[in-house]
């Protein structure tokens, strides 16, 4: 079984399922309202995708929910798999500042 793209994918895919279950939907019928194929949709609950801005607009009507609430929280250190640069824009800053 694949694993999980990211932490922040796995979490995100987490918050859709949890939606959808207190909604007594399945997949199938979510996936459907959001135009999408069932095996794409269960791949976002299992954190296997990386779903484009407009999938997870499109999750969240179907979901009736803010896209904001399936995001929130889903940055930071863990959250993406490593990578050469982890910088933040205040990392960018404090060195900029320290060589002058």
């Amino acid at each position: 079984m694949p694993t999980p793209r990211s932490h922040a994918a796995r979490l995100f895919g987490e918050r859709v399922r949890a939606v959808r279950l207190a909604l007594g939907m399945s997949q199938e019928e979510i996936a459907d309202l959001a135009e999408m194929h069932v095996t794409n949709y269960g791949r976002v609950e299992r954190g296997e995708a990386n779903s484009e801005l407009h999938t997870i607009v499109r999750l969240a009507t179907a979901l009736d929910t803010d896209p904001a609430e399936l995001l929130v929280g889903l940055y930071g250190e863990g959250m993406l798999p490593d990578r050469d640069r982890a910088f933040s824009v205040a990392d960018f800053i404090a060195a900029r500042k320290a060589q002058e």
